[in-house]
């Protein structure tokens, strides 16, 4: 069966969107963090931009430990076929 479907997602053009419609989101989120008062309960949590920049190292260190983690639980290639 040939299926010739494209999706919107297919187009290069439709992805860069989404890329500089994110880069914009976030952008805007981390200026918004000029207009409201930050009520801290530690001492970092009042700094700028630190929710933005703790969810990065966060979930960067997450794709670390999976990676890792890997490396720990993987099966043979052949696991299944025996």
């Amino acid at each position: 069966m040939n299926d010739d479907r494209r999706y919107w997602l297919d187009d290069p053009r439709n992805v860069t969107k989404i890329f500089w419609a994110l880069c914009a989101a976030c952008a805007g989120l981390t200026l918004a963090d000029f207009f409201y008062a930050k009520h801290p309960h530690f001492g970092a949590d009042g700094w700028f931009g630190f929710y933005g920049f703790y969810g990065f190292v966060a979930c960067f260190l997450l794709v670390l430990a999976a990676k890792g983690l890997r490396r720990i639980l993987k099966r043979d290639e052949d696991h299944y076929d025996r």
